[in-house]
């Protein structure tokens, strides 16, 4: 028994290869790429540089198969017909686009397969026409190009030459002539209103001070991301409704765009009411527990009626999760007696400052 022993432990071992190797060959032969193929002819109506058999063939950028035959057509020597072998479930169509890509630092040519969907009827050998100029390159392409961009500068010599001389010609008369051309848009430029822009005057949103006593404050950290708003709306010069000619407001510009505008003074606002609890830009605080996203519907002087100044804003507070707590619209609208910018900024101050106080107050009850 003992002789027999070492035999018997020897004996399984082998087999243990053997059924080792079986199972290694079976999972080469259907996961690692030597599964059921399927073969499909290809022509090329030129020539096909560097393509070797053994060259990759990719379907929409994956490697799905390669070449197994090449060889130039008998009928036609211009023509290089190739046998593709490609896994079985690639979804090779009658219409199927054949082409020639070169990858790599080195131009190594693969053959690409792209979309289709007229299937090919059961049983039958499929050719596959691949587009002329499929097997072109880069750098057979630009030569070609600068052949043909020779080709008609050689062909139009003659016109080529004679614009050259009238431009030559050109410039030389408005050398002789500058100082009439200078003379010739002074004028233009005082006719038109021209010469040394105007200073642009820049007008801030005033913050609201005082917003009562600070009553329940904000219980979750909150941050204030920069409002949205239609492109309309993303500018720093005033608007009117309907849109008119104001030329009081030519030279008027906000201290920012509206939407910075807008959240900056809200933030303020925050601030003076609670400074302790006040909410930040999504920026500087990271994740909140809460959002108070603001959509700008109006910011504008309306004129049509009674002239006054109109905020409107959609607020909406989501959490971390992205659920909707609680929205509302928050719109007013402040009288104006004098359209020009400086009783326009006071109008908008005294509208904002009753926007703030609503949407803290509304804020620090759904948080």
């Amino acid at each position: 028994m003992e002789i027999r022993a070492p035999y018997v432990l020897i004996g399984s071992f082998v087999l243990a290869a053997i059924l080792a190797v079986f199972g290694f060959v079976y999972w080469l032969s259907n996961s690692a790429g030597i599964g059921p193929r399927t073969n499909y002819h290809l022509q090329f109506q030129g020539p096909v540089p560097g393509l070797l058999v053994g060259a990759g063939v990719l379907f929409n950028g994956i490697r799905v198969g390669e070449v197994t035959q090449l060889g130039l057509a008998p009928d036609n020597p211009r023509f290089v017909n190739a046998t593709i072998s490609v896994a079985l479930t690639t979804p090779v169509r009658t219409d199927t686009k054949v082409g020639l890509d070169f990858q790599g630092l080195t131009g190594v040519p693969v053959v690409t397969l792209e979309g289709g969907m007229i299937v090919a009827k059961s049983g039958e050998m499929l050719t596959l026409i691949a587009e002329a100029g499929a097997g072109q390159s880069m750098t057979q392409a630009a030569r070609d190009a600068l052949r043909r961009v020779d080709t008609v500068l050689e062909d139009n010599s003659g016109p080529v030459k004679d614009t050259i001389a009238n431009f030559k010609t050109f410039s030389d008369g408005l050398a002789r002539n500058t100082g009439k051309l200078d003379g010739i848009l002074t004028g233009l430029e005082k006719m038109t209103g021209g010469g040394t822009p105007a200073q642009k005057i820049t007008f801030d949103l005033r913050t609201p001070q005082n917003l009562g006593p600070v009553g329940k404050t904000l219980s979750a950290s909150l941050a204030i991301p920069e409002p949205t708003a239609v492109a309309m709306l993303q500018t720093q010069r005033m608007l009117f409704a309907p849109v008119g000619d104001n030329q009081g407001f030519a030279n008027f510009l906000w201290a920012d765009s509206i939407p910075k505008l807008v959240q900056a003074r809200l933030i303020d606002s925050f601030e003076n009411y609670d400074i302790a609890h006040a909410p930040l830009r999504t920026t500087d605080l990271g994740q909140a527990d809460y959002q108070l996203l603001i959509d700008i519907r109006r910011f504008r002087i309306a004129t049509e009626g009674e002239t006054r100044v109109e905020i409107g804003l959609s607020a909406r507070i989501v959490d971390k999760n992205g659920k909707v707590i609680a929205s509302r619209l928050v719109e007013t609208s402040e009288k104006l007696d004098k359209v020009e910018p400086a009783a326009a900024v006071a109008a908008f101050d005294a509208a904002f400052a009753r926007i703030a106080r609503e949407l803290i107050d509304w804020t620090v009850q759904a948080v």
